[in-house]
């Protein structure tokens, strides 16, 4: 069935970049929005970014201008570019793929990946 696998976590220091990637496999017809979402130690899950069908683009405040995310829709694949990267930033980031279908006629699901761990040192 559907699945979403992140890569790319990792160690870095502050002020470094990394860029995670989602691939998604199995059958997959549309999906209307695919976001990163990450969870730190001690917190709740919170939204990083998202980007819709139609490449609308969303970012959580405290990574405006450092973090980009982009799509290859052909690929149903999601990525996130983080530059500047902070302690703060430490987290595991997880990618959603939400009202997933997997044929036409098929209903809206919701899919999560595993997640990946991205540490940042200062």
């Amino acid at each position: 069935q559907v699945q979403l696998v992140e890569s790319g976590g990792g160690l870095v220091q502050a002020g470094g970049s990394l860029r995670l990637s989602c691939a998604t496999s199995g059958r997959i017809f549309s999906i209307n929005v695919m976001g990163w979402y990450r969870q730190a130690p001690g917190k709740q899950s919170e939204l990083v970014a998202d980007i819709t069908s139609g490449g609308s683009t969303n970012y959580a405040d405290s990574v405006k201008g450092r973090f980009t995310i982009s799509r290859d829709k052909p690929k149903n694949t999601v990525y996130l570019q983080m530059n500047s990267l902070k302690p703060e930033d430490t987290a595991v980031y997880y990618c959603n793929a939400d009202g997933l279908k997997t044929t036409s006629w098929g209903s809206l699901r919701n899919y999560w990946g595993q997640g990946t761990q991205v540490t940042v040192s200062s």
